[in-house]
């Protein structure tokens, strides 16, 4: 285990810095030489559980694993929990753990002697492995030594985090982690996360098309798009960044066909008869959209209001990227 107070007096201001980072795959074939990222600057808050976050093609799993090790960069700077990759590559690889999207496991190992070679290939001395608290952390001492071929898809997927965690990173990268998995499994993983982070200050970053969880589970969080980070802020700040609201108004009877509302109010009507009208709280005033509703003869039954969230911010911001790039980009 770690020394907790010699830990926190030499650890660095940011868990993982990125700088510049660019990334050139060469041509193959027909097909043209691919820049994956553009110049991607990245700082990681130590402590946090940050989101990195894109659609598909976007550079995510490129960036991944180049700090991974597993992806040699063209150009730039990456430091992990203050190891530059260049200059102490050994020590920056040891400082994080990557449980990745892909289920690429022995099929031969136990789930056992899968974290003992893992603990082996980083080095980790017998004396200080954990394999039983891991392998009781993720819901598998039951079948420690049942052979990987026989777990089912969910219980494989515990055990690639188990790996992640046997060398005691300081930063765990999860890719994809409950892509396709039950409810259940997706509840445990995220108990483990949050008590990792809580109790031992892990930092992890966490790539996820459930935009919901990531609002749930992100202090913070990285948008990237084509190569290149659009933007980077907290959770809470990039959702505030969108003014809209909406407020859902259900009327007494039926609303009628026709009412004039004011500029940049917009209205939807929805199929249980409530009257839907989104606005920019910058512009307009709740209470103008209200009186604008009764001046057209609607009595309201109930009024309720709907706040942007982060798949607002995500669709606006790779949509407003998409169009800067033009039709053509990559």
């Amino acid at each position: 285990m770690r020394d907790s107070a010699t830990e926190q007096a030499n650890s660095p201001q940011a868990a993982l810095q990125v700088e510049g980072l660019r990334k050139v795959y060469a041509a193959q074939g027909n097909a043209p030489a691919k820049e994956a990222l553009k110049g991607v600057d990245l700082t990681v808050p130590k402590g946090s559980v940050f989101g990195l976050l894109g659609p598909n093609g976007a550079g995510k799993s490129t960036l991944i694993n180049i700090l991974a090790g597993l992806v040699v960069k063209t150009s730039g700077r990456v430091r992990i929990w203050g190891f530059d990759q260049d200059i102490n590559p050994r020590q920056s690889r040891a400082a994080i753990g990557v449980m990745p999207q892909e289920l690429n496991l022995d099929p031969f190992f136990s789930p056992a002697g899968a974290l003992d070679v893992q603990a082996g290939l980083y080095g980790v001395p017998r004396s200080r492995r954990r394999t039983a608290e891991i392998l009781e952390m993720v819901g598998l001492t039951d079948k420690a030594n049942a052979y990987a071929r026989s777990l089912s898809g969910g219980m494989r997927r515990r055990l690639l985090l188990g790996k992640a965690l046997v060398h005691d990173p300081h930063v765990l990268v999860l890719d994809e982690p409950t892509a396709g998995v039950d409810i259940e499994l997706r509840q445990m993983l995220w108990d483990n996360v949050r008590r990792l982070n809580r109790e031992r200050g892990l930092t992890v970053i966490l790539t996820t098309h459930y935009l919901e969880e990531a609002e749930q589970m992100c202090d913070e969080i990285a948008i990237v798009n084509h190569g290149q980070v659009v933007v980077q802020d907290s959770t809470a700040a990039l959702i505030g960044s969108l003014d809209a609201k909406t407020l859902v108004i259900q009327p007494v009877g039926t609303a009628p066909d026709h009412l004039a509302l004011p500029g940049g109010v917009t209205l939807e009507r929805r199929a249980n008869g409530a009257l839907a009208l989104s606005y920019r709280t910058g512009q307009i005033a709740a209470e103008a959209v209200l009186d604008a509703v009764r001046a057209a003869g609607v009595s309201i039954l109930d009024v309720t209001s709907e706040q942007a969230d982060l798949e607002d911010v995500f669709l606006a911001l790779t949509a407003s990227r998409q169009a800067s790039d033009g039709p053509d980009a990559a």
